[in-house]
């Protein structure tokens, strides 16, 4: 996978509905810090696609996971994160998981609007909204898009519950809208750390926010009170689990309340996708990362697809990462209150069927 930055702006190229986005700047991701480190950088093409889906809400019924539904604004993601676990979902495009998911994305502009009408329908019951669950709805992209924004406007309007995961402090530019929303208890934000280290990062994270942004935009959003949550996932064993302590120390000092972790997963085509990028920066430990991944995961297999073992892991490394994650909570007061926001003050968009009724 490339190490360059994407390119940004927005000039539509034919009838294909396909935009090349050329000559972008840095905005705050890792265009300055990798010239500071690497020296000059060749940006890569992305471009964006536009999709026209005909619902924007995916409904799930995993036991384990805390939402029963899901916007994702964006197909693929900027971000480049080599572990990402939606990777495999550019296949039902014949786009590779590998470098067409960071360059070639899916957009998808009618997403307000068939929000709109999704909450506008009779028989609609309010239950909080998932943002990030699939692909970074703040990746680079929603900069020009605003993707993310228009559906959260909509959210706002109809005081619907939602909540965001990202590991971008984009996020901080719709704080006029997210805060006034927790005032309400409608909003809450996951922000991912995955490591502190500026040179792992860029190597796993390509083009995410750099760690300390991510801090800062915790500490941002705690102050604008926000409940604010860290998630460190996914923790990599012999690569950055050394680093969960610290992390959460960090996270609970800039205004986190709570905190979660995942094990890496490799499902499917990220697996050697996973292993490629092992060889060409950690060769010195590579079988290492992969026999601990293959015991976490039981059985000698990359990934365990299995309900509430695939969030944890099993057997003794599992343990192991259990037991020092709930002692680090408990030493940095994380955890020690639950999140619930609320249903009660939803009201259907004006002028929808049945809002009277």
């Amino acid at each position: 996978m490339p190490a360059t930055r994407p390119t940004r702006g927005a000039t539509l190229n034919g009838p294909s509905r396909r935009f090349n986005l050329p000559g972008r700047e840095a905005d705050g991701d890792w265009l300055d810090e990798r010239e500071a480190v690497d020296g000059e950088l060749s940006p890569a093409r992305t471009t964006v696609t536009i999709e026209h889906p005909r619902t924007i809400l995916a409904r799930n019924s995993s036991p384990d996971v805390p939402f029963d539904r899901s916007v994702n604004p964006y197909r693929g993601c900027e971000h480049g994160c080599i572990y990402c676990f939606a990777r495999p979902t550019h296949a039902f495009h014949d786009l590779s998981p590998g470098i067409d998911f960071e360059t070639r994305l899916f957009a998808k502009p009618d997403a307000a609007t068939l929000l709109r009408a999704e909450l506008s329908k009779p028989g609609y019951v309010a239950r909080p909204i998932a943002f990030g669950t699939n692909t970074d709805p703040y990746q680079p992209i929603e900069r020009d898009w605003g993707i993310t924004r228009a559906c959260i406007e909509v959210l706002a309007e109809t005081n619907h519950p939602l909540t965001i995961t990202t590991k971008s402090d984009r996020i901080l530019r719709d704080l006029d809208l997210i805060a006034p929303m927790a005032a309400k208890g409608l909003a809450a934000a996951m922000i991912s750390v995955t490591t502190l280290d500026p040179r792992t990062a860029m190597t796993l994270e390509p083009r995410a926010t750099a760690p300390e942004r991510r801090l800062r935009a915790i500490a941002a959003l705690a102050a604008a009170g926000v409940p604010t949550f860290v998630s460190i996932s996914p923790v990599i064993p012999a690569i950055t689990d050394h680093e969960m302590e610290h992390i959460l120390e960090r996270a609970a000092e800039a205004g986190a309340r709570a905190a979660f972790y995942i094990p890496v997963r490799l499902p499917h085509e990220v697996a050697p996708l996973f292993r490629a990028w092992l060889d060409t920066h950690y060769p010195d430990r590579a079988g290492k990362v992969m026999a601990i991944i293959q015991s976490l995961r039981g059985g000698g297999r990359d990934n365990d697809p299995g309900f509430f073992t695939r969030m944890q892991g099993q057997g003794p490394w599992a343990d192991l990462l259990r037991t020092r994650f709930h002692k680090a909570c408990r030493k940095y007061g994380l955890n020690g209150e639950r999140m619930k926001l609320r249903s009660d003050l939803f009201r259907r968009p004006p002028g929808a069927q049945g809002e009277l009724f």
